[in-house]
């Protein structure tokens, strides 16, 4: 029988990734979708993707949308405060794990792991380990269709904010970038898959710059 867990859902490919995996797999049954949205900017955290976006990918995904909200200038403390009150929800109900889409950061696994034993959960990582290269051909194949939404100009030119993830894409990118972004170089946004229902439709806004090197491509939701 498969067993109930929530998947963290930054409404990028890897987690995209790591849902579909899991679904693949038949061994776990999806209670919900987990997303951190700051307050203000009513937009996914790093990532900057609009909630009403996030939304339409939940509804797509036929799957309910869990919120951890969080202030503009939220603290360690806040942060994992706010967290395991939404994890205690679910821990109530009989659920034991959270899945990610971590790929090979060992301090940020551990940080992961160390929080969810507070609460008697455990981590899934079905991404965990492998080359990132294998990952991208593991999202493009099934015909996942994504954008980049950030992008950290101590990486990546302010060029590659807005656009399609796709093999021009992830040969254009510079040798030092992880394939996958993995160290935070850039950030994306899922639209259509194997996992969706429907395509989320959207148009490109401006591109704004915060924090001196973050820069963000707005993606506006379409109407129909």
């Amino acid at each position: 029988m498969p067993r109930r867990t929530l998947v963290a859902w930054s409404g990028g490919k890897d987690s995209a990734l790591a849902l579909y995996e899991i679904i693949e797999s038949h061994e776990y049954e999806v209670a919900a979708v987990l997303t951190t949205v700051t307050d203000g900017y009513d937009r996914i955290s790093m990532h900057g993707v609009r909630r009403s976006l996030l939304q339409q990918q939940a509804d797509s995904l036929g799957l309910p949308l869990e919120e951890v909200r969080i202030s503009q200038r939220v603290t360690n403390e806040e942060y994992e405060c706010k967290m395991r009150q939404v994890l205690e929800k679910y821990r109530a109900q009989g659920i034991r794990s959270v899945v990610f889409g971590d790929v090979y950061l060992e301090d940020i696994r551990k940080y992961r792991e160390r929080n969810l034993a507070k609460v008697d959960m455990v981590g899934v990582f079905p991404l965990w380990g492998r080359d990132t290269r294998e990952l991208v051909a593991s999202f493009l194949k099934p015909g996942f269709r994504a954008v980049v939404t950030c992008v950290d100009l101590r990486s990546l030119d302010k060029e590659f904010a807005g656009r399609e993830i796709d093999a021009a894409f992830f040969e254009e990118l510079p040798r030092e970038v992880d394939r996958c972004g993995e160290n935070g170089e850039y950030h994306s946004f899922v639209y259509f898959g194997p996992i969706f229902k429907d395509a989320v439709p959207f148009t490109r806004g401006k591109t704004v710059v915060r924090d001196t090197h973050f820069c963000y491509r707005d993606l506006l939701p379409n109407s129909s």
